[in-house]
C-alpha cells in the first residue's frame, strides 16, 4: 500500500501542517526537512499530484502550442523552455497544430479542460478571440515569437524588421539593387515585420521598390521552393535574395540547386536560422540568427513570474531581443 502523508508524520514525529508545508514549497526549519526528506526515502513515498492539484487549483502543467513541431526554431527555444520550468518544479504538454488555426484553437480548448496553469503559444493566426477563455480564469499566456492584433498579451519577439532591413543593407553595400525577398503569408506578425524591414532598407537607400521582386509563401521548405523559382522566372536582372525565415531558406537553397544556379556567382542569398545547416552548405550560407536560447530563458522566466505571483497578471511585459548574423560566402560584391 502506498505510503501517505500521515505515514510520514507517524515516521518524522512532525505535524501534518508541518509536512504538508515542505510537500507544497513553503518554508520549514532545516532540521524538519531533513526529517522530511529522510522519511519520504524510507517509505517510498510520492506525491499525488492530482489530488494535490484539485486542491490547490494548480496542476503545475504548462501548456506549450507552437505551429511545427519539426520546426528547428520552435523546438531550440521550447527545449530552453522545458529545462527552466522542469527545474521548478513545472511539467510541459506540447501540441503541434500544424500551423492550422482551427487546430490551434482545439489545442488551447485542449490544454484548458486539462487545466494548464499557463500557456505558451506561437499563434498561426492573426487573432486570439478564442484565448478569451482561458484568460477570463486568471491565467498567464505569454506568445512566442508573434502577436496578436486584437488580444493583448505577454510577448518575447525579435527585432524582425531590424534584422531584414540589415539584411537587405548589407546586400546594398555589395553594390545590389535588384534585390529579391520570399516573405512569409499575409497577416502573420513576424512575415510582416520582415518585409515591412526589406521595404525600409531599400528605401532608405534610395533604391525603387518592385512588387515581381516580393514573392509571399507560407513558411514551409516546399513554399521556399516555390519562392525562389517565381522570383527567378520574374526577374531575370536579379542579383540577390533574402529567404525570411527558416524553411523558406532551406527550399530556396534547394531550388535553387536544382535549377544550377551557382550562389554567389550568379545569384547572391541569405538565408534566416540554423546555423549548422548555413555551414553544411557549400558555400556556407550568410544568415540571419536569432538568439532561440535567451528567448527561450525569457519565456520561461516570464511564465515562471507570472506563475508564482511575483509579477501582476494584468500587467503586460513585452520583450524584443536583438537578432545576429553570420557571414558566409554567399554575398557577391557587384559594385556599382
Amino acid at each position: 500500500m502506498a505510503a501517505t502523508i500521515k505515514d510520514i508524520a507517524k515516521e518524522t514525529g512532525l505535524g501534518l501542517a508541518t509536512i504538508s508545508s515542505y510537500l507544497n514549497g513553503g518554508n520549514v526549519r532545516e532540521k524538519n526537512r531533513q526529517k522530511i526528506e529522510a522519511a519520504i526515502e524510507e517509505l517510498h513515498f510520492e506525491v499525488n499530484e492530482v489530488a494535490r492539484g484539485l486542491k490547490t487549483n494548480k496542476t503545475k502543467m504548462v501548456g506549450i502550442i507552437i505551429p511545427e513541431l519539426n520546426n528547428i526554431f520552435c523546438a531550440e527555444i521550447i527545449t530552453e523552455v522545458e529545462d527552466i520550468l522542469r527545474a521548478h518544479g513545472y511539467a510541459t504538454m506540447i501540441c503541434d497544430c500544424r500551423t492550422d488555426a482551427k487546430r490551434e484553437e482545439e489545442a488551447v480548448d485542449f490544454l484548458n479542460k486539462r487545466r494548464v496553469d499557463g500557456l505558451i503559444l506561437m499563434p498561426s493566426s492573426s487573432s486570439g478571440k478564442y484565448l478569451r477563455t482561458f484568460m477570463s480564469k486568471s491565467k498567464p499566456v505569454i506568445l512566442l515569437d508573434r502577436k496578436f492584433q486584437d488580444l493583448e498579451c505577454d510577448s518575447v519577439l525579435v527585432d524582425n524588421s531590424g534584422a531584414a532591413k540589415d539584411a537587405v543593407r548589407r546586400l546594398i553595400q555589395a553594390g545590389h539593387e535588384k534585390i529579391g525577398i520570399i516573405a512569409g503569408p499575409e497577416d502573420l506578425f513576424t512575415a510582416e515585420e520582415r518585409l515591412a524591414g526589406y521595404r525600409e532598407g531599400l528605401k532608405e537607400a534610395g533604391i525603387k521598390q518592385q512588387e515581381s521582386l516580393v514573392i509571399r509563401k507560407s513558411y514551409t521548405i516546399a513554399g521556399g521552393a516555390a519562392g525562389m523559382q517565381a522570383l527567378i522566372e520574374q526577374n531575370p536582372d536579379m542579383t540577390a535574395v533574402l529567404a525570411s525565415n527558416y524553411e523558406l531558406t532551406v527550399g530556396a537553397v534547394i531550388e535553387a540547386n536544382e535549377l544550377g544556379i551557382r550562389v554567389p556567382e550568379q545569384l547572391s542569398f541569405i538565408g534566416f536560422d540554423n546555423l549548422e545547416f548555413a555551414k553544411a552548405c557549400v558555400p556556407k550560407l550568410s544568415i540571419v540568427t536569432q538568439p532561440t536560447k535567451e528567448i527561450g530563458r525569457q519565456v520561461a522566466e516570464n511564465m515562471l513570474q507570472k506563475l508564482e505571483g511575483n509579477a501582476p497578471l494584468d500587467e503586460r511585459n513585452h520583450i524584443k531581443l536583438k537578432t545576429g548574423f553570420v557571414e558566409g560566402r554567399t554575398i557577391r560584391n557587384v559594385g556599382k
